[in-house]
């Protein structure tokens, strides 16, 4: 599906009884609108089903002036029959999120739409269908005694909180984590559900945790889960299939694990899987097209790696293309746009026999193998979380190798302007964090 193709998919969808994949293909026009609407489908949108998705709270657009652009061209398209129905149209334009230049735009367009100044009451904030939500973290402190890691959870709101373009977002506290703080833990959304697993409770050996907690957004309640067989800590989680995977890590943050371990929520068991070519942590794992790709990390002597490869749990490594650079304590996530591919962003470095920050980005294109730079970071994120969210890449929290400061600021990476933007500060905790995607009902986002 594409932003060619969405429209004609929910038409599909709609005319043979599939309300799962409508509502896959209606979620897909508002998480990428903006180019949906310059595809010619667009413009044989009935009025009615417009309106549906310009009153959406999850309508995804870089600002409400390219909603009120959307509306115009589809106006324009047939004038003769659509001005009438263009005040109502607009009743779904936020006009009190516009910037002053921005409305000076409207108001130059040469149309009767100018019945628009009617409707200067819509200014709810737009939301997207997920929210961004953080879990755990540390607070960093050269005191160790006055360190206190989190059990909260955060959630943004909204994405957006001044008029215009303004890059702000609204965090709001959604929960804790049952019983003990953690951080360097993994996190993993299956089935609309948050799992919490492993990580650490602070800096002892005895500190690394095995336990698993499962969060139902739905019931706002947890459940313990089965503990995984191995303590583990700086490792990664990711979701293939019906069950999750716990890759790597530390057991004691000192000694590296290559095993690998996946837990079935139908029978709450975890099992082994195929082991790793060699023990890590500090590395990244995510999906691209159904297959596991891991970058990076620490090997046993903790320094930082190159590598790329594929794993697979029952046929074990492959081996790509390696990186330009070496990088530990890093993000990895897939982008769609501009021709697409695996990032990688932040983390530390090799410098002679210490680290340093790693600025420097890269996107991996796995058809052809090959890596390529991508615009590099402007400050350091070590430890940061990342996700992707309408088409964008969050980097947030972490700190900076050099000093220990922590990196208290949200970066966005927008494709197409191939920038970096700072979008505000994090909420809490902010080293050692995770990130994921979660729908959340509406009573828990008022």
């Amino acid at each position: 599906m594409d932003a060619h193709s969405c429209l004609d998919v929910a038409s599909f969808a709609l005319a043979y009884g599939m309300p799962g994949l409508l509502e896959e293909a209606e979620d897909f026009v508002l998480r990428n609108f903006q180019e949906v609407s310059t595809s010619l489908k667009f413009l044989d949108l009935p009025a009615d089903k417009l309106l549906d998705f310009l009153h959406s709270d999850g309508l995804c657009a870089p600002s409400e002036l390219a909603v009120f652009r959307a509306v115009v061209v589809w106006v324009e398209a047939n004038p003769a029959e659509r001005l009438a129905q263009a005040q109502e149209l607009m009743t779904g334009v936020r006009f009190q999120l516009m910037t002053f230049k921005e409305f000076r735009e409207v108001r130059a367009i040469n149309l009767q739409l100018l019945l628009l100044l009617q409707t200067l009451d819509q200014c709810r904030i737009r939301r997207p269908k997920d929210a961004l939500v953080l879990v755990g973290g540390d607070q960093l402190d050269p005191d160790l005694g006055k360190r206190l890691p989190s059990r909260q959870l955060w959630f943004a709101n909204s994405l957006r909180t001044g008029t215009g373009l303004v890059k702000a977002m609204d965090w709001r506290i959604l929960g804790e984590i049952p019983e003990k703080p953690r951080f360097r833990h993994g996190v993993g959304v299956m089935e609309g559900r948050l799992y919490v697993i492993g990580g650490c409770e602070f800096y002892t050996k005895t500190d690394t945790l095995k336990s698993v907690y499962r969060y139902d957004p739905m019931q706002d309640s947890w459940q313990r889960l089965a503990d995984m067989q191995e303590y583990r800590s700086n490792f990664s989680v990711v979701v293939w299939g019906d069950r999750l995977y716990a890759i790597g890590g530390d057991m004691d943050m000192n000694t590296n694990l290559d095993s690998v371990e996946d837990y079935s929520p139908v029978s709450d068991t975890w099992s082994f899987a195929k082991p790793l070519d060699q023990a890590l942590s500090g590395h990244a794992a995510t999906l691209l097209d159904g297959e596991i790709f891991i970058s990076g990390g620490f090997d046993c002597r903790y320094q930082c790696l190159t590598s790329m490869f594929l794993y697979h749990p029952e046929r074990g490594t492959t081996y790509l293309a390696e990186m330009s650079q070496d990088r530990a304590q890093h993000c990895m996530e897939v982008l769609h746009h501009g021709g697409g591919g695996l990032c990688v962003v932040g983390g530390v470095c090799n410098l002679h026999t210490f680290y340093t920050d790693q600025l420097a980005c890269e996107v991996y294109d796995s058809v052809s193998d090959s890596w390529s730079a991508l615009t590099p970071l402007a400050i350091p994120h070590v430890g940061a979380a990342s996700v992707v969210l309408e088409g964008k890449i969050y980097v947030l929290g972490g700190y900076c190798q050099e000093d220990y400061r922590e990196t208290r600021l949200v970066h966005r990476y927008e494709p197409i302007t191939q920038r970096w933007e700072n979008i505000g500060k994090m909420p809490g905790p902010n080293t050692d964090i995770r990130a994921c995607l979660l729908h959340l009902p509406k009573h828990l986002r008022q």
